[in-house]
């Protein structure tokens, strides 16, 4: 449980300093869904690595109707995950998310319904994904990615790119 406090404080400093509008700590811990998420994130994928899978999933499903944002307790998150405006975003149970990410809002990570063990993209560490962008399949997201706003993803981008498009089609390299 420590280890869950730790990570919450992470998040917090973390979208404060990332968020010009949060003026406070208290500000983020009390008025932040994305935040407020990321608390019933940890707690249910704790659960869920324990094998309650049913509690894990009724703590997430919680955490869904408070926030309006959708985290699979088997999804691995990294450290330091920053949800801005939250609101629609979809992260499904083979996720994993890299730490120091940056996810807004109407975001799917999502799946194809063509694969089977691993079903959902992989991003490397300092992603950020804009507004309305759909990630969706078993690819790989390299680090330090950036990804334009309603964009989709159906196939990897390689580290240090921009990628913009419906779906992709233009990836410049930084």
């Amino acid at each position: 449980m420590f280890k869950i406090i730790k990570e919450l404080c992470e998040d917090a400093k973390n979208i404060q300093k990332k968020d010009p509008a949060a003026k406070s700590m208290l500000e983020v811990v009390l008025l932040y869904p994305g935040f407020h998420v990321l608390i019933f994130y940890r707690i249910a994928h704790f659960l869920y690595r324990k094998r309650l899978v049913f509690l894990a999933r009724l703590v997430s499903q919680m955490g869904r109707f408070f926030t309006g944002i959708e985290i699979h307790p088997g999804a691995k998150i990294g450290r330091r995950l920053f949800i801005d405006h939250g609101m629609g975003i979809v992260i499904g149970e083979t996720t994993k998310i890299g730490d120091d990410c940056t996810i807004y809002h109407q975001v799917t990570l999502g799946g194809t319904g063509k694969d089977t063990f691993k079903r959902h993209p992989t991003l490397g560490n300092n992603v950020m994904v804009g507004a309305g962008t759909k990630i969706l399949g078993p690819i790989k997201i390299g680090d330090n990615v950036k990804i334009g706003a309603g964009s989709i993803v159906l196939k990897p981008i390689p580290a240090n790119c921009t990628a913009v498009g419906v779906p992709i089609d233009k990836i410049i390299e930084h």
